[in-house]
């Protein structure tokens, strides 16, 4: 009996790590599944596959700041971001002082998944900045199902959205894929919460940028 308790512990501890091993990889699945992009997916007006799939203004400009913001639209910190600093960065992409990418991402479900859909509907319409406003100023809560497919349609109503075609791109999740391309390359960029702020390839401080006017204006300045 002596001579078999060590095959029995070597048994034991080749299945343990056999388990580990499974676990691990089983873990990096998701990871490097998420970092995949379908460069054969539609995608909506404005958008740069080279700037992460991202919604860009100002992409011709030389020599100004590069704003690259990702957010969700059912994020309530998100929220408060646009609050305090949307104004001033829709300014800078009036007065051509930067280039301005946003990037929607889909962290909290569904209809973060959808209302993600519906901003890029807005972009083919011209209207995204004004769509994205509506969306930030009737944001409800988290997954509450307030943000179905109806009713964000008719938010493109607040942001001056008539067009047919928006109603159909929305319903229809015209740009699923889109919305799964710029999840994947924001994982690639080792963005996990939102909002995240970049200038210049560099994210900002968030203990003390983000939420200060004017500490965030100096950030964009310096570049």
């Amino acid at each position: 009996m002596a001579n078999q308790k060590p095959g029995k512990d070597n048994f034991t501890r080749n299945l343990v790590i056999a388990v580990v091993v499974g676990v691990v990889l089983i873990m990096l699945v998701p990871t490097v599944l998420s970092k995949k992009t379908n460069t054969s997916a539609k995608i909506p007006a404005s958008v740069s596959a080279e700037r992460g799939y991202g919604i860009v203004f100002n992409d011709n400009l030389k020599g100004v700041p590069v704003l690259d913001i990702y957010e969700d639209f059912q994020c309530p910190i998100c929220a408060q971001f646009e609050k305090l600093q949307g104004d001033y960065i829709e300014s800078l992409i009036t007065a051509k002082k930067a280039t301005v990418v946003y990037h929607t991402l889909s962290f909290l479900g569904p209809e973060s998944v959808n209302a993600a859909n519906a901003a890029a509907c807005s972009a083919d319409q011209g209207k995204f900045l004004q769509y994205h406003r509506a969306l930030y100023a009737n944001q409800p809560q988290e997954n509450s199902g307030a943000w179905s497919n109806d009713v964000l349609g008719i938010l493109g109503q607040a942001a001056g959205i008539t067009s047919k075609q928006f109603t159909s791109c929305v319903n229809d999740m015209a740009y699923q894929g889109w919305v799964n391309n710029v999840a994947a390359a924001g994982a690639k960029a080792n963005v996990n919460s939102t909002p995240t702020v970049f200038i210049n390839g560099k994210e900002i401080d968030r203990k003390t940028e983000y939420f200060d006017a004017a500490k965030f204006k100096a950030a964009v300045e310096r570049g």
